[in-house]
Formats: C-alpha cells, sequence, structure tokens
C-alpha cells in the first residue's frame, strides 16, 4: 500500500506502508480456567518439550527478525502450506488441553525456536537442556531451525504421559511434524545441542539480559532511571524465589454460610464517577459473597440518591475525570464542595453500622475526603509513583493488621495482587505514619518475592515508603488500600497462582475480604 500526492511544488510524492500487515482476530473463550501460558514447570519432574513443525522443516527465512537484524528481506516467508494440518494442530491443542495434559505452551511464529524457548525460561526463571537434531536433518544451518518463524509452537507435557501425548498426536494427524526436543530443568543453563554438537550454552541470566537490554535503555530515559536500573538488576538475582502465596488462614473455608442461608442480601452501594471502570469486579466480589450490589453514581446522589439504605459503600478503581484533576481529587471535591453531598457522606460515615472500602482511584477519593471520616486524620494523600509512569503489575503485599473489619484473621498473610495506578505513592503529614503503624491502622505493604517490606522497584510499583499500600480508620469499618483484590477474588482471574490451575480451588484467598464484610454486617 502507498499514498501518492504533489507537494507545493508540484514534485510527486509518496510514502510507502511498512512491510509487515496484521491481521487480528477474535474468538469466544469457554472456560478462562484452561487458559494456557508459557510458563514451564520444573516441579512436576520429568517433562517433555515438544516442537508442533507447521512449517514441515522448510525453515523459510524471508521477513523473519532474523533477516532484518542483517539489513536483509530474504526471498521466501513462511506460509501455510496445508491447512489440513493447521486444523489437526488447532483440534490437538484443544484436546491436549481439555485433559490438563498441557503445562505450558508458547507460539514459535514470533522470532522463531530460539526466541520461543528463552521467553519460555525467563517467564519461569528456570534452565533448558535441549537436543533439536531431529530439526537439522538434511543439514539445515542452526540459524534457519532457530529463527524461521514457521507457524508451530512449543508445547510442555509430563514425561510419564509421552504415549498418551503422542497418541493424541497421531489421532489428528500430526506425527510427521511433532518432535520432542528437550525439556525445563532446575537451574540457569540453557543449552542447545544438534546431535552432540553444542550450538549454544549460555547462562539464562546472560541471555535474559541482552533481551531486556533495550528495553532498559529506553526505560531509562522514558522513566524515572533509578527504576529502570532497579529492575533491569533484578534479571541477576539467582536466589529470586518468584511469586508465593502464605496463608494464616483457611480461604477455603466459606465463612458466609450461615448468613447466606437467611436469604438476606444487606446492600451495598458499588460507588462511582465518570472515567471509573472498576465497578463490575466491585459488584461481581460483594455479590459473591451474600450482598445485594447496587449500581450507584455521583449524578445519582447530585439528583436525590440517598445512602440510608446501604451498609456498606465501596468506592471503585478507575480515572475519575481522566485523573486530569489530580488522582481521585476531583472527586473528592465534588463532595467536599457540594452541601447536601457532604452531609449524605458524614451522615453514611457517622452511622455504627455502616463499612466503607475503597480501591485505587477510590483509595485516593476516600483519602481526600478523610475529613468526613472518624478515625482517620492520619491517612496520607497519594501522589505520583515514584516511577513517572502509570503501573500496571501484579506484586506481592503482605496483609500486616487485621484491625480493618475486611481482614479479619488475615494478618501475616503475604499475597500477590494486581496492581493499576499511575498515582500511587503514599504521602504522609509529619509522624502521620508511625501514628498509624502504632495504632495498627496500617493494613497492607509491598513486600518482595522474599517476604521482605521494600521501597525498591517493581516490588514496590509506586515508592511509598516503607511499601506501605493500605489503611484503616481507627475502629476498623474503612479501608482504604491501591491494589485491587476486586480483580483476583476468582483464582482463575489470576495470571499466577500457586500449583498451577488447582491449588486455590475457585477462589483466590482475596474472596476473605469480601466474606469478612458479609460476617461482620451481621
Amino acid at each position: 500500500m502507498k499514498s501518492v500526492w504533489r507537494d507545493q511544488t508540484n514534485r510527486e510524492c509518496k510514502t510507502v506502508s511498512p512491510v509487515s500487515l496484521i491481521v487480528t482476530a477474535f474468538s469466544t473463550v469457554d472456560d478462562i480456567r484452561n487458559t494456557l501460558t508459557p510458563r514451564l514447570e520444573t516441579r512436576a519432574g520429568e517433562n517433555d518439550l515438544w516442537l508442533l513443525d507447521l512449517g514441515k522443516g522448510n525453515n523459510r527465512l524471508g521477513g523473519s527478525v532474523l533477516a532484518q537484524a542483517t539489513a536483509q528481506m530474504g526471498d521466501s516467508t513462511p506460509d501455510v502450506t496445508d491447512a489440513t494440518l493447521l486444523k489437526g494442530f488447532f483440534d490437538l491443542i484443544q484436546s491436549l488441553n481439555r485433559q490438563g495434559r498441557i503445562l505450558a505452551y508458547h507460539d514459535r511464529s514470533d522470532g522463531g525456536l530460539l526466541a520461543t524457548l528463552c521467553e519460555m525460561a525467563f517467564a519461569s526463571r528456570c534452565g533448558l537442556a535441549m537436543d533439536v537434531g531431529c530439526l537439522a536433518a538434511g543439514g539445515a544451518a542452526p540459524l534457519a531451525v532457530l529463527f524461521n518463524e514457521e507457524l508451530g509452537a512449543v508445547i510442555q507435557t509430563e514425561r510419564q504421559a509421552r504415549d498418551q501425548v503422542a497418541a493424541e498426536i497421531r489421532r489428528f494427524g500430526l506425527d510427521g511434524i511433532a518432535h520432542i526436543i528437550g525439556r525445563a530443568i532446575d537451574g540457569d543453563e540453557i543449552t542447545i545441542q544438534s546431535n552432540g554438537e553444542v550450538w549454544l550454552h549460555r547462562s539464562r541470566v546472560a541471555l535474559h539480559r541482552v533481551w531486556s537490554e533495550t528495553t532498559w535503555r529506553m526505560q531509562a530515559l522514558r522513566d524515572n532511571p533509578e527504576c529502570a536500573d532497579q529492575e533491569y538488576a533484578r534479571i541477576g538475582d539467582l536466589n529470586d524465589p518468584g511469586l508465593f502465596s502464605r496463608l494464616t488462614f483457611d480461604h477455603k473455608a466459606d465463612i458466609t454460610a450461615p448468613y447466606l442461608s437467611r436469604r438476606h442480601r444487606p446492600k451495598i452501594a458499588i460507588l462511582r464517577e465518570q472515567g471509573v471502570n472498576g465497578q463490575l469486579e466491585m459488584a461481581a466480589a460483594f455479590d459473591r459473597a451474600g450482598f445485594e450490589a447496587v449500581d450507584v453514581t455521583m449524578s445519582d446522589l447530585s439528583a436525590g440518591r440517598s445512602l440510608t439504605e446501604y451498609k456498606g459503600l465501596a468506592a471503585c478503581g478507575g480515572f475519575s475525570f481522566g485523573d486530569v484533576l489530580g488522582a481521585g481529587e476531583g472527586w473528592a471535591k465534588s463532595i467536599l464542595y457540594n452541601p447536601e453531598l457532604r452531609d449524605m457522606f458524614a451522615g453514611f460515615f457517622d452511622r455504627e453500622d455502616t463499612f466503607a472500602l475503597g480501591i485505587c482511584n477510590g483509595c485516593q477519593m476516600l483519602a481526600a475526603i478523610k475529613e468526613l471520616v472518624p478515625g482517620a486524620a492520619h491517612w496520607p494523600r497519594f501522589v505520583r509513583n515514584h516511577s513517572e509512569q502509570y503501573e500496571a503489575r501484579v506484586v506481592m503485599v503482605e496483609i500486616c493488621s487485621d484491625k480493618s473489619v475486611l481482614l479479619r484473621e488475615m494478618q501475616g498473610a503475604m499475597l500477590p495482587i494486581s496492581t493499576a495506578h499511575g498515582e500511587g505513592r503514599a504521602e504522609f503529614d509529619g509522624d502521620n505514619r508511625t501514628r498509624l503503624e502504632a495504632q495498627g491502622q496500617i493494613s497492607l505493604r509491598f513486600v518482595d518475592n522474599h517476604g521482605h517490606p521494600c521501597e525498591t522497584y517493581p516490588a514496590n510499583p509506586n515508592g511509598s515508603p516503607g511499601g506501605v499500600t493500605g489503611f484503616t480508620n481507627e475502629d476498623g469499618r474503612f479501608t482504604i488500600m491501591m491494589p485491587h483484590p476486586e480483580r483476583v477474588f476468582r483464582a482463575a482471574c489470576n495470571s499466577w497462582r500457586p500449583g498451577g490451575r488447582g491449588d486455590w480451588g475457585e477462589y483466590s484467598p482475596w474472596i476473605r475480604i469480601f466474606r469478612n464484610a458479609r460476617v461482620w454486617v451481621d
């Protein structure tokens, strides 16, 4: 494609489109619990890594990253040469996935086999022992084998299931293009050989540093360079255990059961302002805990709707007024500077039978109206992240106090959680942080993968002092936090969970927050 025009001197000008065309398709997903990821398993014992080569050994390099990196285009590009194989491949993956046979999955067609294997090792912080001699039959060059971007995928399966997996491969007609090329191993070494000839032997850390160097240098120019350096240095920590779950309570015990049998569902106002986008997840979490979740907008309240019928109030995350008025500040001022709304919220907080939860943007808003919240005088304000960027990550937090009615019996637990904010750094006046800590009003703090409170990036995504990121008022009824427990209350909504799919069951431990609220109401 190209565009042609003439400039003011009548000279013909033209611009040609990029050399690649990306076509994106979408489809429904029947069950997100069956999602596959590139994360390899090494604790499962012996395992197999299979390459499903839909290119049928062609190894065409035209248009590949390798060709472009060497200032070439190539002559022949990857293509679908057998549509029947492509259909069989799709059906095979669906069948093996339904059976729970696939431990990890990654496509090959974006960077080639070497990039695929390295990305899987980086995501899993493990080593690889590979023998690709079956792909070099006929004298195929190492670069062609490792960098061709033919259609295909690498899957990981358990060694003990090799015969069953092979039978499925034959059933779908893919036995001629399926190759066992190695296994994931503990440690830091990545070795790729072909019939005894070592093609590559490097430490995973060294390769990961090369892989991430461009990103690091760009990040150092765009963001806070201190944060960029801290994240890049983290690659070299061979003792980093990764995300983990350490519980101090039985999250599978449904403490709401005695109350749900009464068929009474107390109302909770799921509060949102223009730009808020987290109301559906919040409503779903409280609904599962036995509440009647009611959508309540600020315009509803301005028009005369009351909060008197609600036992709880949940201020949701998002970007009220696009955050152009400061993180949650515009939302807060629409309450503080409106006498009717100010009295309405003050009256809600003054009742002894109410509770409130503020998440992210809602956390910022409630902190900004703390003068209306009894026992919240020492809460911080929330300012720009130390990284100078919006941060959407999975991080570790510790529940360091159970004074909040929502965190009862959860103290000491450490869990992964979702965060997504640009202005989440807690900023305190005077010695307010010390006062909050002494009174048990600091509820959550960021910890690193060793379980230590941290201020370094990215384990602490916003730079809050001491990692503090959740607070409650003096009697525990009103709680604010920057992370998003409502986004991960179902186990399937977590991008990582212990033991793969089964350990947590249907719900993650974060469901306890919402169940605690239901028990407290009764």
